[in-house]
């Protein structure tokens, strides 16, 4: 499927690659783009060759936030205007959040306000040591309020109230510090090579298991999520049970015990 906004690229291994496109203006984000994330989350990437998904962004910059252009816009509009379009981009980050398959980020040049949104709702983040990232919408009389929810998960409160009121710049081994990013990168190069190995690491793994991983971090992590847990012990044994008894999770182990790879490994 063709996109206004962005490149997408499945290979013959099933990683889906998505590229931000818009690199004149930095890949900064506008209602084109929220779409088209939107869209690729929410269908294209449930598909069932789709085994993974690396996020990166075309250009110098991996995305330098809102488009100007776009928020522009938003002075014009009224509360409930505005309040449709905000829940809309909060919609888009939620959906990528969940997005059943693991989704890695290859951030490059600098990741700014929205961008630093798609940088937390990724499960693998690998940065090149340049990059440059910020919080930066206390600059403008506004806050980071609709990446916010993702943002804390990702870092904690503490870091997420330094960086959110201070609007301060800072590199990629803050980020990693903080935890936002979870392996740095010398150059070009060296990112590429490490979206390799970890996607190649992950390719090993059951697809089904992966995506069961990523809810249970979810179930046990978002407070409207783990309220409807219910009882933690049982949920987590339950969980396990169930992959146990799953036709993945047999072939699984009976290709250890076989000493044979399992089917989904090529």
């Amino acid at each position: 499927m063709s996109h206004q906004t962005l490149q997408t690229l499945l290979d013959d291994q099933g990683i889906l690659t998505v590229r931000l496109n818009r690199p004149d203006i930095r890949n900064a984000f506008n209602t084109a783009m929220i779409d088209e994330l939107h869209q690729v989350f929410g269908h294209e990437v449930q598909k069932p060759e789709v085994r993974l998904v690396v996020l990166r962004g075309a250009g110098e910059v991996f995305c330098a936030g809102g488009d100007l252009s776009w928020m522009k816009k938003s002075i014009d509009l009224s509360f409930g205007e505005n309040l449709t379009e905000t829940r809309h981009l909060t919609k888009m980050f939620k959906t990528m959040n969940e997005c059943p398959k693991p989704l890695i980020g290859a951030i490059h040049g600098a990741a700014i306000g929205g961008g630093v949104g798609l940088v937390s709702v990724c499960d693998y983040v690998i940065a090149s040591e340049e990059t440059v990232f910020s919080l930066s919408e206390v600059r403008l009389g506004i806050v980071p309020a609709c990446i916010g929810p993702f943002v804390v998960s990702k870092i904690g409160g503490t870091h997420a109230r330094s960086l959110f009121v201070s609007a301060e710049r800072f590199k990629a081994k803050r980020a990693y510090e903080v935890g936002l990013v979870h392996e740095l990168a010398k150059d070009a190069h060296a990112l590429d090579e490490s979206v390799k190995r970890i996607t190649n690491n992950m390719l090993q793994c059951g697809p089904l298991a992966m995506a069961a991983a990523k809810k249970l971090v979810l179930d046990l992590s978002w407070p409207e999520r783990r309220e409807s847990v219910g009882d933690c012990y049982d949920y987590v044994s339950s969980t396990l049970a169930s992959l146990r008894v799953s036709p993945e999770g047999q072939e699984g182990l009976k290709a250890f015990l076989d000493k044979r790879k399992p089917a989904w490994q090529k």
